[in-house]
């Protein structure tokens, strides 16, 4: 015992004179306006400890990244006690710890009513041309069809990037499509090339995003079609800052460093960020402020933790925050069961060899209740020959459960969504025949089950079918407002397409699509991941027809033309086919052809948003530290959050009516007459001064009042929702209104 004593005594010595075990932060630190572009690693290397500065036998490097333009500071390997002495060393505004984030199209073009032709908005908006859409995420996959360069034009004179492909057999390059490639911290680690990618998600946001078009594309003759991004000419700069399980925060801050010295014009975030952190505190909040200070637009996840209340990530008002929502495709299963009653799910994998149509016992493991039974995390011996039922255990474990039943010696799987998933169904590559059905039909199922002495079952494909519906419907996975950090802006912005995408794929031994290892050239995906760079494609769109507009004036023409009314024309649903709330879709579905011609913009500049962040409440430090300047709140009118004006309004009414103002900017024609129509309920009066406005001329401003009061008695749990319209013989510029409950709890 002494003698384990004496060893403790003598490792901690050895701590205290070798150092402690050294961890990554990102310090952030007071701008200074005397230091030149030339020494600010210099600047930086001045805040490590001496012991830091003098040893380097401790693996780590002193200085990992300097940032310069969306943060001042710089990401370092430091001990607990070098830490703990830069925190109070002058000029350090705070660390962070290095944190991990998780990563949050043949059909989806047409659906969104992009098409060809010279009459088609695609050939009217120049697909994107001369536009440099930066993407974050895991590389791509330069050699890809989608990233030839044919037709392109070279890149724009501001671009500063550099391309860090190595030149081996196959692998691609940097080209007039793909004008940039960089690989950041882990993400480069032991990789001959490191921004290719290795996960695949990265070449399907790309791809999604501004791919070129790929004719015949699909997955095994499913989804067959042309492929294409959004903004299918459009420039792309590749950031690597993920691996195919995590990213980074010091990798992602550096990335978007880069992004914005080399001059991308488009930022397109499918990664998870804070859902509820202050904005201070969110290093992405902060670095994106950065970025839209530069002019620059940033297209960011909601997040895939749906359909739980306030669970939106990526809510600062100066991005976009995009919601996922289905088209109306789907990869066809029918599950026919032996009482003649049948039920349509999805699946991946469709086996041209199968038992369509001959019924085998159908068993359900989980009927006595058991979690695990009914996640088929565990099955009895007796499902060997059976079409087995199972419940999903989440979006990223299908595949899993039916490897399990197919370990199992079961002839076939039938999935069930949770309640709370309700009729959102996944196309998965499966390894077995399988359908992928909503928890209306599996409860159909179970029941009879539990009815009948014998059941059976039997799974049919029917392949690609169109014209499903509803549709559009919100995702259940879509993280749902109203945002933590500042639940007077309505988040998410906005809804894309993100159930089963077809896009650009990186093949990998490391993740098999399917059973037999076939490899892919395109894949399908879903998830918030999906929907946004629908909506980098789109807003490159809008800046190559646009190339004057703010960041605010883009996002502003995706959500007052974004659509509220299904294909079918009724409301757009949720995942248990409910009206979807403002809270679960943004302002709505988003709908291209009437966003680049949007009529009227409501424009927000860098300033407009300093008044707004000391409402917060978050106090000159916290308003600093996301401007990078000195403010002090006292000595200027703060303004709530209804205040600002964005093309949404959440109001927070009490007993008093209350009143905002807002400022449109006329984008349309310069002799312009607009009408202000109310859509609320009947609970809600609105009265909107002046209820006309009329411009004479292009760029012209002009405000306006919304008065909110209670009309009759407040409703004691529900919120209430309605629109606000400003109506020309051209344009509806459509303003989504909220109330929320006056004990909202997020």
């Amino acid at each position: 015992m002494r003698r384990f004593i004496g060893l403790l005594l003598l490792a901690q010595l050895l701590a205290a004179c070798y150092g402690q075990e050294r961890k990554n932060y990102v310090v952030h630190l007071e701008p200074r306006d005397d230091v030149g572009a030339d020494a600010v690693e210099v600047w930086h290397r001045s805040f490590l400890p001496e012991a830091t500065l003098q040893s380097s036998t401790d693996g780590g490097p002193t200085i990992i990244y300097s940032y310069s333009h969306v943060l001042t500071g710089f990401a370092a390997r430091l001990s607990d006690d070098e830490a703990e002495a830069m925190r109070n060393r002058p000029g350090c505004l705070r660390l962070y710890p290095e944190e991990f984030l998780p990563l949050a199209t043949t059909h989806s073009p047409g659906f969104l009513g992009l098409h060809l032709g010279k009459d088609g908005f695609w050939s009217r908006s120049g697909f994107g041309h001369g536009v440099v859409i930066g993407l974050l995420d895991t590389g791509i996959l330069p050699s890809h069809p989608s990233f030839g360069d044919a037709g392109m034009p070279p890149p724009p004179k501001k671009w500063k990037g550099v391309c860090e492909f190595k030149a081996i057999a196959g692998a691609g390059g940097c080209n007039n499509k793909v004008i940039g490639a960089r690989a950041f911290g882990s993400a480069s680690v032991n990789s001959t090339t490191p921004p290719v990618d290795d996960a695949g998600h990265g070449t399907h946001t790309a791809s999604t995003a501004a791919g070129n078009f790929v004719e015949n594309a699909d997955v095994r003759g499913n989804a067959h079609g042309t492929a294409s991004g959004m903004a299918p000419h459009a420039h792309l700069a590749i950031y690597k800052v993920c691996t195919r399980s995590r990213c980074s925060i010091m990798d992602i801050v550096a990335g978007l460093d880069a992004a914005v010295k080399d001059g991308v014009d488009v930022i397109s975030f499918s990664i998870d960020a804070s859902d509820g952190a202050q904005f201070n505190y969110d290093l992405v909040a902060i670095a994106t402020y950065k970025a839209m200070e530069r002019g620059i637009f940033v297209s960011a996840a909601a997040g895939n933790v749906g359909p739980t209340v306030g669970s939106v990530g990526n809510g600062a008002p100066w991005m976009l925050t995009v919601a996922a929502g289905t088209t109306d495709r789907a990869i066809r299963t029918v599950v026919k069961l032996g009482n003649g009653q049948e039920l349509d799910g999805e699946s991946l994998f469709q086996p041209r060899n199968n038992s369509a149509g001959r019924q085998l016992p159908l068993v359900f493991p989980g009927a006595g209740g058991d979690p695990d039974a009914r996640g088929c995390s565990s099955l009895p011996d007796d499902v060997k020959g059976k079409v087995v039922l199972c419940e999903s255990r989440g979006i990223s474990e299908h595949v899993e459960q039916g490897q399990t039943v197919n370990a199992y010696s079961g002839a076939g799987m039938i999935l069930m969504n949770k309640p709370e998933e309700g009729f959102t169904t996944f196309a998965d590559a499966h390894v077995l025949p399988a359908s992928h059905v909503s928890n209306a039909a599996g409860a159909k199922i179970a029941a009879y089950i539990k009815s009948t002495r014998n059941p059976t079952a039997s799974i049919t494909f029917r392949g690609t079918v169109m014209g499903s519906s509803p549709a559009p419907a919100v995702a259940f996975f879509s993280s749902r407002g109203p945002s933590k950090a500042s639940p007077g802006i309505l988040k998410p912005d906005i809804t894309g397409p993100g159930m089963n995408i077809l896009a650009a794929w990186a093949p990998s031994e490391m993740h098999p699509e399917f059973v037999d290892d076939v490899s892919l050239a395109f894949f399908m995906e879903s998830g918030t991941s999906m929907s946004t760079p629908h909506l980098s494609g789109i807003a490159a769109v809008i800046k190559s027809l646009h190339p004057g507009w703010s960041p605010a004036e883009i996002r502003s023409a995706l959500m007052t033309s974004s659509d509220t009314a299904d294909h079918a024309g009724v409301p757009i649903k949720d995942e248990q086919y409910r009206r979807a709330s403002f809270y679960a879709m943004g302002a709505g579905y988003v709908n291209p052809s009437r966003a680049v011609d949007p009529g009227l913009v409501y424009d927000l500049a860098p300033n407009d948003y300093v008044p707004y962040l000391c409402g917060l409440g978050i106090g000159d430090e916290g308003v600093r530290e996301i401007t990078h300047r000195k403010i002090e709140c006292g000595k200027m009118k703060a303004i709530t959050e209804a205040e600002l004006n964005y093309p949404s309004m959440v109001i927070k009414l009490l007993s008093q009516p209350i009143t905002i103002r807002r400022t449109v900017k006329n984008v349309g024609k310069a002799d312009s007459v607009y009408t202000a129509v109310v859509d609320m309920p009947k609970e809600v009066s609105v009265t909107v001064s002046p209820p006309m406005l009329r411009f004479n001329k292009v760029n012209q401003r002009q405000s306006y009042t919304v008065t909110v009061r209670w009309a009759g008695k407040q409703p004691a749990i529900a919120g209430v929702e309605g629109n606000l319209k400003w109506v020309s013989p051209e344009h509806v510029v459509r303003s989504p209104i909220v109330v929320p409950p006056a004990k909202a709890v997020v």
